[in-house]
C-alpha cells in the first residue's frame, strides 16, 4: 500500500490531479459556490485558453535544446488583433479571419524556428527577438488604440453552452488533447520529437531531421498560440493591446507541472492540460483573496523557480 502511495506521488499527472481536488476543496471553503457547475465551465474556458497555448510551449519544450518559446504573448495579441479586424463583427468573415490569422501565426513560428535551426540562435533570445519584432509591430498597427471585433458566431461558440451546457471551446480543446496526444505517441513525428529532445546528436546519426522537426515546433507553436488570440477575442468580444502577455510564464508552468521536464524528450499534453486547471483555480483562489496582480505573478514566478531547480536535479540524474 505505502509503496503504491509513493508511486502515485511520483506521477505528475496524479499529483496535478490531486491538486485540482484540493485547489476546488479550499475555494470552496473560501467562497462557497466556488465549486458550483457554473463556476466550474467558467474556470475551464480560462483554462482551455491557457491550455490551448501551452500545447505549442508543450512541443517546444519536449524538442530540448533549452526551448521555451517567449514569444506566444506576443503571437496571442497579434492574433486576436488582426482576427478582430479582419472579422469586423461579420459572421460571413468568420472562415476567412481565422483562415488567415492561423497562417500569419504559423508564418511567425516558422521563421522563429528557422532562426533557431539555420542560424543557431538559442531559442530564448530569438523568442524573446521575436516577441519585441511582434509587439512592437503591434503597437505601430494599432498606435495604441484597440480597434476589432469578434464575429458573433466565434463569440457564441467560446462563450454559450454547446452541448450538456459546455461551450464549444472545451470541446476544440479536447480535441487538440486527443489529436496532439495522438500525433506525439503514434506517429513518427511524434517519435521524432522525443528522440531530438533525448539526445539530438544520436537523433541525427538514427535519420532523424532534426532542423525540420524543430522548426515545426516552432511553427506550431505560433500556430496555437495564433488559435488563442481567436478564441481570446472571442471570449472578451473585443481587442486590446498586450491581451496574450499574461499567458507566456503560465503556459510555461502549465507544461512542468504537468509532467514535461524542461531538458525534453519526456512528458506529455494531457499532463499539460492538468497544469493548466491548477494554474487557472490558483489564479481563481489568489483573486478571491484579494491578492493583487503583482503578488499573483510572484506567486507564479515562485512556482516556476521551484520548477527549475528539480529540473536541474532531474537534468543531473538524467546525466
Amino acid at each position: 500500500m505505502a509503496r503504491r502511495i509513493v508511486e502515485l506521488l511520483r506521477n505528475p499527472l496524479a499529483i496535478a490531479g490531486l491538486a485540482i481536488v484540493a485547489l476546488l476543496v479550499a475555494g470552496e471553503l473560501l467562497s462557497p459556490g466556488f465549486a458550483s457547475q457554473r463556476q466550474i465551465i467558467t474556470l475551464l474556458k480560462v483554462a482551455a485558453l491557457l491550455g490551448i497555448v501551452a500545447a505549442g510551449q508543450n512541443l517546444v519544450i519536449l524538442g530540448g535544446r533549452e526551448g521555451i518559446d517567449l514569444s506566444v504573448g506576443g503571437i496571442i495579441s497579434f492574433s486576436a488583433f488582426l482576427a478582430g479586424n479582419l472579422m469586423q463583427q461579420q459572421d460571413a468573415h468568420l472562415v476567412q479571419g481565422v483562415t488567415l490569422v492561423l497562417a500569419a501565426a504559423f508564418a511567425i513560428g516558422f521563421v522563429t524556428g528557422l532562426g533557431v535551426t539555420l542560424l543557431r540562435i538559442p531559442p530564448l533570445v530569438m523568442t524573446l527577438g521575436m516577441l519585441g519584432v511582434v509587439q512592437g509591430g503591434l503597437v505601430l498597427l494599432t498606435r495604441g488604440v484597440p480597434s476589432g471585433r469578434a464575429a458573433p458566431m466565434l463569440g457564441r461558440m467560446v462563450g454559450e453552452p454547446l452541448v450538456f451546457g459546455l461551450p464549444g471551446i472545451l470541446f476544440i480543446w479536447i480535441l487538440i488533447g486527443a489529436a496532439l496526444t495522438l500525433v506525439l505517441r503514434r506517429t513518427t513525428f511524434g517519435y521524432n520529437v522525443y528522440a531530438i529532445g533525448t539526445n539530438e546528436a544520436a537523433a541525427a546519426l538514427a535519420g532523424v531531421p532534426v532542423r525540420r522537426t524543430r522548426t515545426l515546433l516552432f511553427a506550431l507553436s505560433g500556430l496555437f498560440a495564433g488559435m488563442t488570440g481567436i478564441l481570446l477575442l472571442g471570449y472578451t468580444n473585443y481587442v486590446f493591446v498586450g491581451a496574450g502577455d499574461q499567458y507566456m510564464l503560465p503556459s510555461i508552468i502549465a507544461v512542468v507541472i504537468g509532467g514535461t521536464s524542461l531538458a525534453g524528450g519526456s512528458g506529455g499534453y494531457v499532463g499539460t492540460m492538468a497544469g493548466a486547471v491548477v494554474l487557472v483555480l490558483l489564479q481563481s483562489i489568489l483573486t478571491t483573496l484579494n491578492i493583487p496582480p503583482f503578488g499573483r505573478q510572484i506567486v507564479f514566478g515562485a512556482t516556476l523557480l521551484a520548477l527549475m531547480l528539480l529540473y536541474g536535479r532531474q537534468r543531473r540524474l538524467r546525466g
